[in-house]
Parts: structure tokens; sequence; C-alpha cells
């Protein structure tokens, strides 16, 4: 098995129990569902988008990227070209108005580098994969920490729960990779769904406010 995405993990839960058991038996002689790359071109526009603008500071790149899909739906006939291209136009627009301010810390953010080797995580023999966008240090009085930040999108978004398990894998990733040299901040490993444009961080994890399902998926997975 190569590796397993989080909405591999979020489509299994969702399926019905008689579907689960066709789902799980691909996943587990990785009998991929959909290409990696084909399944992420279909958001690029917006999420290369957001990141940008929250890496950048820079609103202005929403704006920008509103007319260049507005004048690619206008160049197309093709019907199902138009729509992909409305559906990320439709995610840049609803966040003109988001605070991105609230996704970080009052500090200046340093990015780093995210190896590629290092995003896979062997959880009770699962290779899950942690793709987040951004990693970014901080220093708080006196405190070297880092975090991370994953825009996510799918058609119809995520619930809280599924959300969860995106900033649960994101400071998994952080632990394993960068735990020596940092303090993780629960606060800010955050899982943002665009489509619904909500939220959730480790930090909510740790409170309780979001159950941990990770392993629970995977166990249930292995039973069948």
């Amino acid at each position: 098995m190569e590796k397993v995405r989080i909405k591999d993990l979020v489509k299994f839960r969702r399926k019905t129990e008689r579907s689960k058991k066709t789902f799980a038996n691909n996943l587990k002689s990785w009998q991929k569902q959909k290409n990696d790359k084909s399944s992420g071109d279909y958001w690029i526009s917006c999420l290369s988008t957001i990141s940008n603008v929250f890496k950048f500071n820079n609103k202005a790149l929403l704006k920008e990227k509103i007319d260049l899909l507005s004048s690619k739906i206008e160049a197309t006939n093709d019907k199902r070209v138009k729509n992909r291209f409305q559906r990320n136009l439709d995610i840049v627009a609803s966040f003109e108005d988001f605070d991105f301010e609230e996704l970080k810390p009052e500090a200046e953010l340093k990015f780093q580098n995210k190896p590629r080797k290092e995003s896979i995580l062997d959880i009770k023999d699962f290779p899950l994969q942690a793709k987040p966008d951004h990693v970014f240090t901080f220093s708080i009085n006196g405190s070297d920490e880092i975090g991370a930040i994953w825009f996510i999108a799918q058609i119809g978004g995520f619930d809280k729960v599924e959300l969860g398990m995106f900033a649960d894998i994101i400071y998994r990733y952080l632990e394993k990779n960068y735990s020596k040299d940092y303090f993780v901040n629960s606060t800010y490993c955050t899982a943002v769904d665009v489509f619904k444009g909500q939220k959730v961080c480790y930090k909510d994890i740790e409170n309780g406010k979001i159950p941990v399902v990770i392993e629970q998926t995977i166990d249930e997975i292995k039973r069948i």
C-alpha cells in the first residue's frame, strides 16, 4: 500500500455498511479510487489562490483570480469546464470577506520546506499522507514554535469531525518531523474547508470539542 489520503478515510466513513467492504478491500489492495492529480487539479484555481493569500498576505490575489476565472468561463462552451471554473470562482469570491489573520499567530512567520519523503505517517500499519499547504515557524515570548495549515476542497464540504481528521494528521506530521527543534502549537495546526468556509484546529481536539477518529476508522477498515 503506497499511501492513503485522509479523504479516503472520509469516503469510507460515509459509505453504507454494504459498500464499506468493497471500498476497504480496494484500499488494502491499493486499487486506487481516484488519481491524486486529477482530483487535486479540479480545485487548483481556488486552493492555490487561497494558499497564496495566506502566505503573502495579499487579498488582491482573490480579485485577480476572480477576473481570470470569469474570462475563462466566457471563453469556453464546454459546460463541464464552465462548471469547474464557476465552482472555483464561487469559492474564491467567498473568501473576499474571510479573516485570514485569525489563522495566524501574532508573530512573524517563516515558511519551511516540506520534504515529500516525510509526508507519509505510519499509523497502525496504514501509510497516511499529510500534505499541509504551509508549514511555518514563529517565536512567542522566546519560544520557537511551529504550525501548519491545510486548505481542503470538496463538493459539499466536510463536517467538523471529518475536518478534524485533517487537523489531527497535521499535528502528528509536525510532531514526527519538527518537534525536536520546535514546540508544536496545536492552535495553529489548522484545517480549513474552503467549500463551507469553516476551520478546525488540533486545539479543538485537545479540548474535546472534536473526537479523534483516525485509529477507529483504520480499525474498522482492517476488521472488514
